[in-house]
């Protein structure tokens, strides 16, 4: 009998077990929370500012993710960097992904930028990661996946063209949210590189506390920690910390681990599908038909990217 695969080092049994069994579902998930994260973003700046915003999201983080920390030692130890420099690579990777990306993202919105084309500025992702994963880590793209790559971001430049056009978007917001896009394809493709075996629960837990120690003090300087008390506010602080910057993330990570780079992040494609259409019966923003067009373009996009075709052996019959 042909045993099972033991995890991989740095990950938990639990993460591997969902890796092999389930990474469909995990990878819908990711879909879903990344592109209603853009709506939960959109209600709670209407209570808090950027700064502040993030800064309790992250305090919260902290505060849920201890006791389960001290849960989950007791079962299986968690393994913390050994070094100062594997310390730096976490920290770093995670002020890339949740400072800066967040910060650009969620200025970008409280500066007028629809919940819509923020998330498909962001879907551009795929296309930077391709770039630099050549050249980085050595990936080679089938020609069907780099023109999946080249159509994804058509579909990205069709909407935003359409808002750029229509004089709805300004430059500071542009300029927030392609630092935020830079900043999580620059983290996401650092934290593979520099920290391939780290534990996601430990460096989970560092990364809520180096961002929270970064953006606090810009909360008070900048914002004067001002926010207005609300359950509204409450609700989106919960789910974005629990679903997205949790679970989310850690999903991206488990699924960069088993796949490359370029296939797992073109997921990000997707995630207008859902910011569009909630963004539509949350707040009645009607998507146009340019928008649609290009959610339809992104989506072929995808598929052309995660296309897998059947080997010659398996093509033959038996």
């Amino acid at each position: 009998m042909n045993r099972a695969a033991p995890p991989p080092e740095g990950q938990t049994a639990a993460a591997h077990g969902v890796a092999l069994f389930s990474s469909p579902l995990l990878a819908w998930y990711f879909v879903a929370v990344w592109g209603s994260g853009y709506l939960a973003t959109k209600v709670g700046l209407q209570y808090a500012p950027p700064f502040t915003f993030l800064t309790l999201r992250f305090l919260l983080g902290l505060a849920l993710l201890l006791p389960l920390l001290a849960l989950w030692h007791r079962h299986q130890p968690l393994r913390w960097p050994q070094t100062r420099r594997d310390a730096a690579h976490v920290a770093a990777a995670g002020l890339l992904m949740h400072a800066v990306n967040l910060g650009g993202s969620h200025y970008a919105q409280y500066l007028g930028l629809s919940a819509g084309v923020t998330a498909l500025v962001l879907a551009a992702q795929p296309l930077a990661t391709a770039v630099i994963a050549a050249g980085l880590l050595g990936e080679r793209l089938r020609r069907a996946q780099w023109l999946g790559v080249a159509v994804g971001l058509l579909g990205v430049l069709l909407v935003v063209w359409h808002k750029i056009d229509a004089r709805a978007v300004g430059a500071p917001a542009l300029a927030a949210v392609l630092t935020a896009l830079a900043a999580i394809t620059a983290g996401t493709l650092y934290q593979r590189r520099f920290c391939p075996d780290v534990d996601l629960r430990a460096a989970t837990a560092m990364q809520f506390a180096v961002t929270a120690i970064v953006l606090a003090p810009l909360a008070v300087a900048i914002e004067g920690f001002a926010l207005q008390p609300h359950w509204a506010l409450a609700a989106a602080i919960l789910y974005l910390v629990v679903f997205a910057s949790i679970l989310a993330v850690n999903a991206l990570h488990t699924l960069m681990r088993r796949g490359e780079s370029t296939r797992v992040t073109s997921l990000l494609y997707l995630t207008p599908l859902f910011a569009v259409a909630l963004e539509w019966a949350m707040f009645a923003v009607v998507p146009t038909q340019l928008t649609a067009l290009g959610v339809a373009v992104t989506c072929a996009g995808v598929a052309l990217v995660a296309w897998q075709p059947r080997s010659r052996a398996s093509r033959a019959p038996p």
